[in-house]
């Protein structure tokens, strides 16, 4: 690890480094990777799941949501500092809006944020839509270099999950512009569902312009939040 801060009292960047660079492949901002941790007792690591903010000649960011009670990915970016190693494997797949829609939304959680900034700050200048956006406290909202077309909007929950509406609501309420959208959207489980129903059944919006996923389950480690979409589907 080459450098880490605070970007919000919630949320780490940490720019990952070194010679595992040299085959990143370029124009990897909202990709995922996989970080790599040792598990005593087993020969397969533990993998966790980040997104690339945003990428740098030889370099990438990475931000990780703080957590009071996280797990090992969390508490290795609480106590890591640079200099630190760590094992990464990918990129994978590029998660990006639809330049040619006719308008923007964007939607989810601190753990989607790095995605959601990344896919702003690489819209056109003329773009338009909306970014509704949840973090945990109100210092968490981020300058983003948004299109002067494009409204962000900040949900304040000090409870990550256990308010599973939050957004779908906002999403309902708001008024939808004219055109074909591109939408991109992530977030906690139940959420994702939520938002899934209203954008999907509601709204009905063409499943080729619309990204939706979730990132993370409240109560699960990455392997229960695993089956828990397997089963969804």
């Amino acid at each position: 690890m080459l450098a880490k801060r605070l970007v919000t009292p919630n949320m780490w960047r940490l720019t990952l480094g070194g010679a595992g660079m040299a085959d990143f492949p370029p124009d990897q901002e909202t990709a995922y990777i996989k970080l790599r941790f040792a598990q005593p007792g087993s020969s397969r690591p533990l993998l966790r799941t980040y997104t690339v903010r945003q990428q740098h000649a030889e370099a990438i960011d990475v931000d990780v949501v703080r957590h009071a009670h996280g797990g090992p990915a969390a508490r290795w970016a609480e106590d890591t500092s640079p200099g630190d190693t760590i094992e990464a494997s990918g990129p994978g797949p590029v998660k990006r809006l639809d330049h040619d829609a006719d308008w923007f939304l964007l939607t989810g959680d601190m753990t989607a944020l790095p995605a959601i900034g990344a896919n702003i700050e690489a819209l056109p200048a003329g773009a338009s839509g909306r970014a509704i956006i949840e973090v945990i406290d109100t210092r968490d909202r981020q300058a983003l270099s948004a299109p002067r077309g494009l409204a962000i909007d900040w949900l304040i929950n000090p409870s990550p999950g256990e308010r599973a509406e939050l957004l779908a609501e906002a999403v309902r309420e708001m008024i939808w512009q004219p055109g074909r959208p591109s939408v991109w959207a992530a977030c906690e489980f139940r959420a994702m569902q939520a938002l899934r129903t209203h954008l999907r059944d509601e709204r009905e919006v063409e499943r080729a312009r619309l990204y939706i996923s979730s990132y993370w389950q409240l109560g699960q480690n990455e392997a229960g939040h695993r089956k828990s979409k397997q089963v969804d589907g």
